[in-house]
């Protein structure tokens, strides 16, 4: 049976937490479909911060790297002791999914670069594309071709590694979505949040946004469900449960 691990790297908000979980509850929500549909697959959550680099999973296994309120470019220990754990990791074969700070995090381990965009934070339900390469894409090609998705992040990838096939992009952001090998890909949206998540995020950021000229009030009525990207996680595991080690 394989085992998918959820590397947690940071804690929601407060408020977020009381209401909704926090970034691994999300995850494991997510998949719950998984065990509606009797698929064998073992979750477990490792706290990278507090529980130090995770043991190396077998081939067969995956991991998804949850986001942070952490910043990739601060380069703390423990994220940084992650780095070549990442990189074994991909070499042995292991499937991985990172999400916004797990996104930046592989790109940074990868050989790319992740730090603040230049044109500031990029919050709320936003439009993302499919490249060529994302409509090819095993995972990802099951997607529309033009998508909604929930995203918070001030920092991005701002150079993608050597070798990694850019998926999805939008006008904020040329490096949505990647794919670092056979089975490892990382995306800047949260395929985990609901619209309720996404709308007490935009509550916390109300004067960031204000601050880089935007209308908070506009992006909270812009916020809608986003059930095509909400999927990517529960396919990811479905993937991992019917093909273990098969590209």
């Amino acid at each position: 049976m394989p085992r998918l691990m959820i590397v947690k790297t940071g804690d929601s908000f407060a408020d977020v937490i009381r209401d909704h979980g926090d970034f691994e509850d999300l995850f494991l929500a997510a998949l719950a479909p998984m065990a509606e549909v009797g698929r064998d697959l073992t979750l477990t959550v490792h706290d990278a911060r507090t529980e130090g680099v995770p043991p190396l999973p077998a081939a067969e296994d995956g991991v998804l790297i949850t986001g942070s309120h952490a910043m990739v470019s601060d380069a703390e220990p423990w994220s940084e002791a992650l780095k070549p754990w990442l990189v074994e990791a991909r070499d042995r074969g292991v499937a991985m999914l990172g999400v916004c700070y797990g996104h930046q995090l592989m790109a940074a381990a990868f050989g790319g670069e992740s730090g603040y965009h230049p044109d500031g934070r990029e919050v709320g339900t936003r439009q993302l594309r499919l490249t060529a390469a994302g409509r090819a894409d095993p995972l990802l090609g099951a997607l529309p071709a033009t998508f909604p998705a929930q995203l918070t992040h001030s920092q991005s990838v701002l150079s993608a590694p050597p070798g990694a096939e850019v998926l999805a992009d939008n006008d904020h952001d040329p490096f949505q979505a990647l794919r670092h090998g056979p089975r490892q890909w990382s995306v800047q949206f949260h395929p985990e949040f609901s619209a309720d998540v996404m709308r007490a995020y935009l509550a916390h950021q109300r004067e960031a946004l204000a601050a880089q000229g935007e209308e908070p009030e506009a992006r909270l009525a812009a916020v809608a469900p986003t059930p095509e990207a909400g999927g990517l996680l529960a396919r990811f595991a479905e993937r991992l449960a019917l093909t273990p080690s098969v590209a």
